[in-house]
């Protein structure tokens, strides 16, 4: 039986006693962003508008995701992505757990100098890929098209952000590519593996 959404004490500047709000509320308030699932078009949106709103609130202040997701939607995904590069703000990104797929496209999307991978966490790199699901031949053509141009874009930017020759990238992305933490430091995913 599910016990709920812990909550946690959080006093407003100028009340005198706390409320208590939910644990991830509270997170929020400290710049504390997890992508801790298969990421679609709804968290993707909530991620991204979190990201602008706390930005809006203070451009100064560093924000900090914590990933461990399997990946998933690819454009949901870039428009997280789009979002850190977007926010004034530092963006420290933090592997944990798992970042596959487009998840460790945000991953490598951090700030240099701040992104971090916990000793255990593992990263995937891979092509991005669609499932042509019951559409017509033109519409297939159509989302080849897009797809490609996606991977193209995907394998660019992880060239420019990981300094590493377009052609490296493209081989390690010609297949699934499982990293341990260090692994993905020498490949420039991240800057840093946090001590144990």
């Amino acid at each position: 039986m599910p016990i709920g959404v812990p909550k946690a004490p959080f006093r407003i500047p100028g009340d005198e006693d706390a409320s208590w709000v939910d644990l991830y509320n509270r997170l929020y308030r400290e710049r504390l962003i997890f992508l801790g699932k298969e990421i679609n078009s709804e968290l993707g949106n909530q991620i991204s508008g979190l990201m602008i709103f706390l930005s809006i609130e203070d451009h100064s202040k560093d924000q900090y995701v914590f990933i461990n997701s399997p990946g998933g939607g690819v454009i949901s995904g870039l428009a997280i992505y789009d979002s850190i590069q977007f926010v004034t703000a530092d963006v420290h990104t933090i592997g944990m757990g798992l970042a596959a797929s487009v998840a460790s496209f945000i991953l490598a999307g951090g700030t240099p100098t701040k992104r971090i991978a916990f000793p255990h966490a593992r990263v995937l790199i891979h092509q991005p890929a669609s499932a042509f699901e019951e559409v017509y031949t033109v519409e297939v053509f159509m989302e080849a098209e897009e797809v490609n141009r996606i991977r193209e874009n995907i394998t660019k930017t992880f060239a420019k952000i990981t300094s590493k020759p377009l052609s490296t990238v493209i081989v390690d992305m010609e297949r699934d590519s499982f990293m341990s933490a260090e692994e993905a430091q020498a490949h420039r995913i991240v800057d840093l593996v946090s001590s144990d």
